[in-house]
């Protein structure tokens, strides 16, 4: 397959999403809508962290990523010859959380060895299936694994600090690009309106918080007031009745209260004045600063384990959860990576 056959084909997934989401469906295609509807109502029977609203976000930020950028001006690096065989190993906290790798190996024109989390697949196999139908040649160029990886070239793999630590021990003889726990921040400056606070909501709440592009802590100036925010955040409070996320709340609510440690709280999230980053689901984290210079300091000084900044002059608020396909996890370059090997 050439570079351009390669794109087309990933662009035509990309409409595909389009027209589920949109009401243009096309006839000949019906069975493929029916049954990524079921895929998406089942993922979250497999977790239930992805409910369906989730689910369907993130297909939608799939489709609008394909069809957002010219893949073959993306691609451009790449070259039409034998591909090596890349193992990616997928982390499982968001749907589909993977498929930006999937599509980068696949478009470079290498094979791809995958590697699915148990949490996270029941969609994957889909859009796999899907990329093939459009273009029949990627049927050879893809194998999933199962038990202990052999037989590649490169590896791509996410996941914690701790399974990092793992991958890095294992995978240390390989070209690698081994991911680590990341999580967002947003900067306030004390004059955002309610709207654009709600808009922060997204960024905070969207995937119950678990991704590493949502917000888990807010960098706020001193005596900044919280009212307005809880108030503007009360649009979100339907994701207490989710068992898991008010099981979470319930228990670090109750941890808090027996250890006599301040928080904030409005019943389905709480507010903690806290130095580190990775706040619980259910918990919000804020850091209070003198000025804006301490901020970027304070940024500056963990950006190995921030993936994103919201706030003004940053990616705006309630667009942590839309990457484009130039937003590269950990900030390291997947095109780089595999046009070297």
């Amino acid at each position: 397959m050439t570079l351009k056959q390669r794109a087309d084909a990933f662009a035509k997934v990309g409409s595909f999403v389009q027209r589920h989401f949109s009401g243009s469906r096309l006839e000949q295609e019906q069975g493929l809508h029916q049954g990524l509807e079921q895929l998406a109502v089942t993922a979250g029977i497999y977790n239930n962290w992805f409910i369906l609203k989730y689910v369907n976000e993130a297909i939608q930020n799939i489709g609008a990523m394909l069809c957002g950028a010219d893949l073959v001006a993306f691609g451009k690096e790449f070259k039409d010859q034998p591909g090596k065989m890349i193992a990616v190993i997928c982390a499982g906290n968001i749907p589909l959380v993977g498929f930006h790798d999937v599509f980068c190996v696949l478009l470079s024109g290498n094979r791809l060895l995958l590697k699915m989390s148990a949490d996270d697949n029941v969609l994957m196999p889909f859009f796999l299936k899907l990329l093939t139908h459009y273009e029949p040649g990627f049927e050879s160029q893809v194998t999933f694994a199962s038990g202990r990886l052999s037989g590649f070239d490169a590896i791509i793999a996410t996941g914690s600090n701790n399974t990092a630590a793992h991958f890095e021990y294992y995978f240390g003889r390989y070209p690698r690009i081994i991911r680590k726990s990341r999580t967002s921040v947003a900067v306030l400056n004390g004059n955002e309106s309610p709207e654009l606070l709600r808009e922060l909501g997204r960024d905070v709440f969207t995937y119950f918080g678990l991704g590493c592009r949502n917000v888990s802590k807010l960098l706020v100036p001193e005596g900044y007031n919280f009212a307005t925010f809880f108030e503007s955040q009360m649009d979100y409070a339907e994701v207490v009745n989710n068992k898991k996320y008010g099981n979470n709340y319930d228990y670090y609510r109750a941890i808090y209260l027996l250890e006599k440690q301040a928080f904030l709280d409005n019943n389905f999230l709480m507010l903690k004045e806290e130095t580190g980053l990775f706040s619980p689901v259910g918990t919000l984290f804020y850091q209070q600063f003198k000025n804006k210079d301490e901020i970027l300091q304070y940024i500056e000084q963990n950006k190995s384990e921030i993936q994103c900044v919201v706030g003004e002059g940053f990616i705006p608020f309630g667009y942590s959860q839309q990457p484009v396909i130039t937003d590269f996890a950990d900030n390291v370059n997947t095109v780089s990576f595999l046009v070297t090997l």
